[in-house]
């Protein structure tokens, strides 16, 4: 494999994987550190990107919360209630959260729709995203 196509699928995969897009990033990560790729540079890449498809879950809520009620909206009302509900009730640092498979993508699509300021979004996120990635790097690294 080349080192662009094993980056091109990190990237790829760890976007997908933040957004509403059903995808698993750590699969991908995992298989690039065990196959030699330094564990450093998909770290980062792994955190800038993840934090950028959550950057687009807040912007989509955003920018499209008025079409929620609309078939192709890409979450249900009932979800993005719950997750609305979530961070009413724990504010901004429900954020941290953000990194838990099925629930931090919904709350960073939440966070768009309740107007939380892009820069304290950005920063919970990315703490919550790389803590996600250190710990899987000592993981795989152990």
């Amino acid at each position: 494999m080349s080192v662009f196509a094993a980056y091109a699928g990190l990237f790829v995969s760890a976007f997908l994987a933040a957004t509403l897009f059903p995808a698993q990033s750590e699969a991908v990560f995992v298989a690039l550190s065990l196959n030699g790729y330094p564990i450093w540079a998909l770290i980062v890449v792994a955190i800038v990107v993840n934090t950028l498809g959550s950057v687009v879950n807040w912007w989509l809520g955003r920018r499209l919360e008025h079409y929620r009620d609309r078939s192709w909206f890409p979450i249900s009302a009932r979800v993005l209630d719950r997750a609305a509900a979530w961070y009413r009730r724990f504010g901004r640092w429900s954020l941290l959260a953000s990194w838990v498979p099925f629930i931090g993508d919904p709350l960073t699509l939440a966070a768009g729709v309740l107007r939380e300021p892009f820069w304290s979004f950005l920063f919970l996120v990315g703490v919550a995203k790389t803590g996600r990635y250190l710990v899987l790097a000592a993981l795989v690294s152990a």
